[in-house]
């Protein structure tokens, strides 16, 4: 029976490239670890600035609809104690349509602020929203 091995007991030579020279694996590599850490360090990047960017946020804990005329919004207002922050806030009769918006003001030195705000409206109200929170500027 004959062996199915080359004389010299090892691979053909040339047919497999050569023995340990994985250096163009080793060079991809090398460009993969690169892009990777780049990567992880661009979404850390995005991740702080957006968390260090809001300034100011809230939450709409709930509403009551007192009259035709009026909602009553409670709002929790988190912001920097130095900062002065300033929220809108939406209704919407029963067909969808906007029947109230206003823009609330918060100035006290606290970093966490509960409030029932006044929200008039034109028309008699079904919801309100929280539009959105910002930062004034020169504060």
């Amino acid at each position: 029976m004959t062996s199915a091995t080359p004389a010299g007991g090892g691979l053909p030579q040339g047919r497999y490239g050569r023995p340990g020279g994985g250096g163009s694996d080793r060079g991809l590599k090398a460009v993969g670890a690169v892009l990777g850490v780049a990567f992880l360090a661009m979404i850390a990047w995005f991740g702080v600035s957006y968390i260090t960017g809001t300034k100011v946020s809230a939450e709409l804990i709930k509403f009551d609809v007192v009259s035709d005329r009026e909602v009553a919004v409670h709002l929790e207002v988190r912001k920097d104690a130095d900062v002065t922050g300033v929220c809108t806030v939406s209704s919407l009769a029963e067909d969808g349509g906007e029947v109230g918006r206003a823009d609330f003001t918060f100035e006290a030195p606290e970093s966490r602020i509960d409030e029932v705000v006044t929200l008039r409206t034109t028309a008699r109200a079904t919801t309100a929203k929280l539009v959105g929170c910002t930062a004034v500027d020169g504060t």
